[in-house]
């Protein structure tokens, strides 16, 4: 079973005419009760008018009659009367003496001579020109006593017939009726008609905002346009306008998406890069070393060890990579000569610069975090001191355990770290693009404290650049050390 909808859901071309038709009703009914109010009015007035000249002329006429009580007479002059004011519709004209006995009437069979009249018929009635209306019995009823000499000697009473009166005011009922019932439904079918029209505009802009999708908005076209009203086509302009920006935006940004995208490509590329190149420096001092000086077993067992490490280290930077798209194994933790293997990492850039390097690993034994990952980052801000620093000068590095932490400090004799590499890595503001010319061991260097649910700390004057990496050690390590 259809269920009606309320009228908050109903359309506006028909709420809006049903308005103005239940207002034009309550208009229709207040003006056709008063005309019918006034109708009435003048139909008493009139009829007052004529029964009054009616009975004072009947009065005057039957004073002799009624003084002898002529019945002959007053019969006569009576029915006389009912065809002179024919049009006033008279029923009963009844003369009576100063006892209220009937002389003469012009119904005789209904008013005998000689009879008391019945105090009901008289019942209500005033010699004061008051007319009193019986609707239900169609009928007008009104008293005149007659008087000489300021005695009354008797009284005449009449009836009218007021049906003509009553049928006119029905007619005129019906016809505004009628009229009104005409006047609204023309005026709802315009109602109707000239809200649809002026709402079309908006369902025209309903519809193309509901065709707008993930791929973009429509635009309205030039005819549309045209054949709407000055309010509306400059309505449908700003839409045109806003949906040509939103579709900029979704194409700027899939265009951002894809350069993002290639970005992101291109950075896992050159961080590749960068990881597998660093151990690759110290590796290629280890094959020197070992092509020099092999026959030494010490020399020989120490590149040996660090070729090892470097591999391993390269391995755990494919496996980092990779992690996306496999599960890792088991994370080696940092030990007390990985982050030692970084002397001898570093030693090119060293020598390539004629660095010196000021040296204290006070992290002695096991920290249960990821060798590789605090390594890559150490060695990051290493080469990065060494690029910094002027040819000649030191370089300082140092590691120990504070608390529950791990810190390591790296110090150059630099002119000081720009703003937006101090932003990177304290991570303390908003970032814009880094320089193309660098900074990519630094953004290394974030990604591998924000992992390791690090921060950094930043020292940096004209007379060089202290970084100090803080690296949480887990609770039960911490526990231990405590």
């Amino acid at each position: 079973m259809s269920v009606m909808p309320r009228w908050p859901d109903w359309p506006i071309t028909l709420k809006v005419p049903l308005v103005v038709m239940l207002l034009m009703l309550a208009i229709g009914v207040a003006i056709s009760n008063t005309v019918l109010s006034r109708l009435t009015q003048t139909q008493e007035r009139h009829l007052q008018t004529l029964s009054r000249a009616y009975l004072d002329g009947l009065s005057a006429s039957l004073l002799p009659q009624i003084l002898h009580e002529d019945v002959w007479e007053v019969f006569d002059t009576v029915q006389r009367a009912h065809a002179s004011f024919a049009g006033l519709h008279p029923l009963n004209t009844v003369v009576l003496n100063a006892v209220n006995r009937v002389i003469a009437a012009s119904n005789p069979h209904d008013f005998p001579t000689g009879q008391q009249i019945s105090p009901q018929t008289l019942n209500g009635l005033v010699d004061d020109g008051t007319v009193l209306l019986d609707e239900a019995r169609r009928t007008a009823r009104m008293l005149n006593v007659v008087t000489t000499q300021g005695q009354p000697v008797g009284s005449i009473y009449a009836e009218l017939d007021i049906s003509a009166l009553l049928v006119e005011r029905r007619e005129v009922l019906w016809e505004l009726i009628l009229t009104n019932g005409a006047v609204l439904v023309l005026l709802m079918a315009a109602g109707y008609w000239a809200v649809r029209r002026m709402v079309e505009p908006v369902r025209v802009l309903g519809a193309y905002l509901e065709r707008g999708t993930d791929r973009g908005m429509e635009i309205i076209p030039d005819w549309q346009l045209r054949s709407a009203t000055k309010e509306f086509s400059r309505l449908f302009k700003r839409y045109n306008a806003m949906a040509r920006a939103a579709n900029e935006r979704l194409e700027l940004t899939e265009r951002l998406a894809e350069e993002e995208r290639l970005a992101s490509l291109g950075r896992l590329a050159s961080g590749m890069a960068h990881e597998i190149n660093n151990p690759l420096g110290g590796l290629f001092n280890a094959l020197d070393a070992l092509k020099r000086y092999g026959h030494r077993d010490e020399v020989r067992h120490a590149s040996i060890r660090l070729l090892e490490r470097g591999l391993a280290g390269i391995r755990d930077a494919v496996r980092a990579t990779l992690m996306t798209y496999r599960k890792p194994g088991e994370k080696r933790v940092l030990q007390f000569q990985d982050l030692e293997d970084l002397r001898h990492l570093i030693q090119p850039a060293l020598r390539q610069r004629g660095l010196a390097l000021d040296w204290h690993n006070d992290a002695e034994g096991v920290c249960a975090l990821s060798a590789a990952l605090v390594r890559d980052a150490a060695l990051n801000l290493l080469l990065n001191a060494c690029a910094a620093s002027p040819e000649g000068s030191t370089v300082s590095f140092g590691a120990q355990r504070i608390g529950g932490s791990l810190e390591i400090n790296v110090c150059d004799k630099g002119t000081g770290l720009p703003q937006i590499y101090r932003h990177l890595l304290q991570n303390d503001g908003p970032v814009s693009e880094l320089p193309k010319a660098g900074g990519l061991g630094l953004w290394m260097v974030r990604r591998l404290l924000d992992e390791l649910r690090g921060r950094a700390e930043v020292d940096a004057t004209s007379d060089g650049t202290v970084i100090r990496l803080i690296f949480p050690l887990p609770v039960e390590d911490a526990r231990h050390v405590a």
